[in-house]
């Protein structure tokens, strides 16, 4: 592990916090704050990424060893390494909250890799810091647990996140409140080691113009262009080098105004795959986004199994329900309109920063289109991509992103959507299945087509209802609907078919785009009531099933099977609180 080279920019860069306690305190004039893990008792690790784990240039015999257990369970630092809590603010749940910070998680350095990749190794859960406020800075085994097994199965679901390297068990109890119903008890502790190109998000801004910082915010945004989106360095120039003073100041405005439109633009690509995969975040707070547009912080998330759009998996959200599924891109909106906010002194004028809000909007209503044509396999070109990355203007889909194709598929999606709700449907299962029964044809004349006029549904959507009376009574909709997508599937594949484009092409690309297993909060939960008594092996069973979601793979049909009914109301498996 001495391999590891840090050039920690973040605090070499910005001014710190002179005070070195862990003390919590109002930190001001400083974007981070000294701090050092507090050692744990018997630090072990229950499981790691090795794709991850590769990212650092770490084998496996590092990885074993029990040195690598004390870094990254926070009882010794390697060379190089200059551990600090970063300083933040946010809005919580539509209101202003001041100083938030960084009160449980430590970062130990910017590790720089073989291929010049920048990779910031942050401990949640290793003690407190200035922001801790009146907690303890720890965390316990489900969380960290929950936290570890997501960060990785959003990354092979090709969800941008934060990656996690490894889950060390600390050997020590947490007091937590789960449910905040005055029943505290204690848990077992862990510490999960995640990784990012940065954890800057939307709170590191708003604090300093909160606080009218000004300079240290002009400071913070220009070092994020610098470090973290190096191609508007060199698209616009290096504000700081050569040319005139108006010269200088035009190029800074320039950059600056492109990154805010990027901030916005990877926002929106975000938000399109939540969407595409069934995600919800349940804390959307502005602290919890990244200005990288990665999925970052994962508290009480969970995932859609009876289709639902005002669901949400937060207690502590569960009568405004701000964070429902359905709302996520509104409230990512929302959250930009306040980051712009927090910009504004940085710009002459509001037209920059209008434009990047604009930004936002175009790039997901089209990535959206994108992505739910894709799903149905009414999409063109193959697997989905997010809208400017490679795909084609409107990811292929006939019309781009408005016409009559374009609504023809939007009202399709919407009557869909309308089906899985009321028939109570799983969203994950039913578009999976969609995808096998094009792979059988979907010409007139296939058996599960020919079956439709009489109301009977094909077998391979069995398994997706939760409820035989709800399916019974919406059975005759949900047929006409299927032979309506039918219809303007076989549409599809024959307009393409010059190209070589067969049902079991379709069927393809719909299975890369629709994944066959997530990480529903019921598996989790199995692995954290094993883990708790002793035994991580469920862990390692997940962690490797949700390395190929998009696989068929019959020795793991327990982990993409529909929730069962136990679970249907168990505390971790439908609704989740803040609590660590």
């Amino acid at each position: 592990m001495d391999h590891l080279e840090f050039d920690n920019r973040f605090v070499t860069e910005l001014p710190g916090d002179p005070d070195t306690s862990p003390e919590p305190r109002q930190v001001f004039g400083a974007a981070w704050s000294p701090v050092t893990p507090t050692p744990v008792v018997a630090p072990r690790l229950l499981a790691h990424s090795r794709e991850a784990a590769a990212l650092l240039g770490l084998d496996e015999a590092a990885v074993a060893s029990d040195r690598f257990a004390r870094v990254f369970g926070g009882n010794e630092l390697l060379p190089g390494m200059q551990p600090w809590a970063a300083a933040y603010g946010g809005h919580q749940f539509g209101h202003w909250a001041g100083q938030l910070g960084d009160g449980r998680a430590i970062s130990l350095g910017e590790a720089v890799n073989a291929d010049g990749e920048r990779w910031e190794l942050q401990l949640k859960g290793a003690g407190p810091t200035p922001y801790s406020r009146t907690a303890d800075g720890r965390a316990v085994l489900r969380s960290s647990l929950r936290e570890f097994l997501c960060s990785e199965a959003m990354h092979h679901l090709g969800v941008p996140t934060t990656r996690a390297l490894s889950l060390v068990g600390t050997g020590e109890a947490v007091i937590r409140d789960m449910l905040y119903d005055g029943n505290p008890r204690p848990e077992p502790g862990a510490i999960v080691c995640r990784m990012a190109p940065s954890f800057l998000r939307l709170g590191n801004y708003q604090l300093f113009a909160a606080r009218k910082e000004d300079e240290l915010l002009e400071r913070l945004v220009d070092f994020t262009i610098d470090r973290d989106f190096p191609h508007l360095v060199e698209q616009f120039g290096d504000a700081e080098v050569g040319g005139s003073a108006t010269a200088r100041s035009q190029a800074s405005a320039a950059r600056r105004a492109a990154w805010f439109a990027e901030v916005c633009e990877r926002t929106a690509d975000l938000m399109v795959h939540w969407m595409r995969v069934g995600f919800v975040h349940g804390v959307m707070n502005t602290d919890n986004l990244s200005v990288l547009g990665l999925t970052i912080d994962y508290g009480p998330y969970g995932w859609l199994e009876d289709f639902d759009p005002d669901w949400t998996p937060n207690t502590t959200d569960a009568q405004g329900r701000r964070y429902r599924f359905g709302h996520q891109p509104a409230v990512a909106q929302w959250n930009l309109v306040r980051f712009g906010e927090a910009l504004r002194g940085l710009f002459p004028d509001l037209e920059p920063l209008e434009a990047g809000l604009n930004a936002y909007v175009d790039r997901y209503n089209r990535g959206y289109l994108a992505m739910t044509a894709a799903k149905l396999g009414l999409g063109e070109g193959g697997p989905w991509a997010p809208y400017g990355d490679g795909a084609a203007d409107g990811a292929g889909v006939a019309g781009g992103a408005g016409g009559p194709a374009s609504e023809a598929i939007q009202g399709m999606v919407r009557d869909l959507h309308g089906l899985l709700y009321r028939a109570e449907m799983d969203y994950t299962l039913t578009h999976r299945a969609l995808g096998e029964l094009v792979g059988q044809g979907v010409s007139g004349d296939t058996p599960w087509v020919a079956r439709l006029a009489h109301g009977v549904l094909p077998a391979e959507l069995d398994e997706v209802f939760y409820d035989e009376t709800k399916r019974e009574a919406q059975a005759p909709e949900l047929a006409t609907w299927l032979d309506r997508w039918r219809g303007a599937v076989e549409a599809r594949i024959l307009s393409a078919s010059s190209a070589g484009e067969t049902p079991e092409l379709t069927r393809r690309a719909m299975h890369q785009v629709n994944p066959k297993l997530v990480l529903r909060n019921w598996l989790a939960q199995e692995a954290i009531d094993l883990a708790e008594q002793g035994d991580p092996s469920r862990i390692h069973e997940l962690l490797d099933a949700l390395r190929r979601p998009y696989d068929e793979d019959p020795a793991y049909a327990h982990f993409a099977a529909r929730r069962p009914e136990w679970a249907r109301h168990r505390v971790g498996c439908s609704m989740l609180s803040c609590s660590s």
